[in-house]
């Protein structure tokens, strides 16, 4: 007849001894303890860190102890999820025999493989980043490939821009003021010239006083128009 119990006492101070900065007993009955596994350090210095809480039962070694994961870090759900499926499948391949040892040394090499997966993670993303970079420069450098339906697009906005550029000086060039036009441009743009002065006339009922004595002496003035040595400067000088 197996005796549990002194299986499960011989295991524990074995265990106890393995991991003596790890390991923790939390209780006697039943008997329940935890053990802390970590990873390899990655280059980055960061690690992968679980608690596992392991609790014997009645039966155990030939019925499996019981298993959770009481803490982790830098771990995943999904790394998580793997970690106990791991524990389900190492346990059933090892009933009646303790094996406390064997589930958390699968953990401890699950946990270093996780590290490796991260770091593959990052150095792919970083040589997908590169590749980008080195891409974008080489577009940069050699410019865009001009196809018919490129060259049509480019045409039309070119257009649309020159007309607004257009439309802008216009614009700038009326509110800078228009040059003076002639008389005669005015008469031939403005054809209400014409007409103004008539116009004028009848506003005011043509009713244009004239000062008639500033004429009515006129006919008195000898006017020597027809001399050819007629000088009109002469005409006040009284002196001969």
């Amino acid at each position: 007849m197996t005796d549990y119990s002194e299986e499960q006492r011989n295991e524990l101070e074995a265990i106890e001894s393995i991991y003596p900065d790890s390991f923790t007993v939390l209780s006697d009955e039943p008997t329940s303890f935890t053990i802390t596994v970590t990873s390899d350090t990655a280059e980055n210095g960061e690690t992968v860190e679980a608690t596992l809480k392991f609790t014997y039962v009645e039966k155990y070694p030939d019925e499996a102890p019981l298993w959770e994961i009481h803490s982790q870090e830098n771990l995943e759900d999904s790394d998580a999820e793997d970690i106990l499926t791991l524990l389900q499948q190492q346990a059933d391949e090892n009933l009646g025999m303790v094996m406390i040892f064997t589930l958390v040394t699968a953990v401890q090499e699950k946990l270093n493989e996780m590290v490796d997966v991260k770091k593959n993670r990052r150095e792919e993303e970083a040589r997908r980043k590169e590749a980008e970079a080195e891409e974008a420069e080489k577009v940069l450098f050699q410019g865009t490939v001009v196809t018919i339906e490129n060259f049509l697009a480019w045409k039309a906005k070119f257009e649309l821009e020159m007309a607004e550029l257009r439309r802008k000086r216009q614009k700038e060039e009326e509110q800078a003021g228009k040059p003076k036009l002639t008389g005669k441009q005015l008469f031939e743009t403005d054809h209400n010239l014409d007409t103004s002065d008539i116009q004028f006339l009848e506003d005011t009922g043509n009713n244009v006083e004239v000062d008639e004595s500033l004429f009515q002496d006129i006919e008195d003035l000898d006017l020597d128009e027809d001399d050819p040595d007629f000088d009109p400067l002469e005409m006040g000088s009284d002196e001969d």
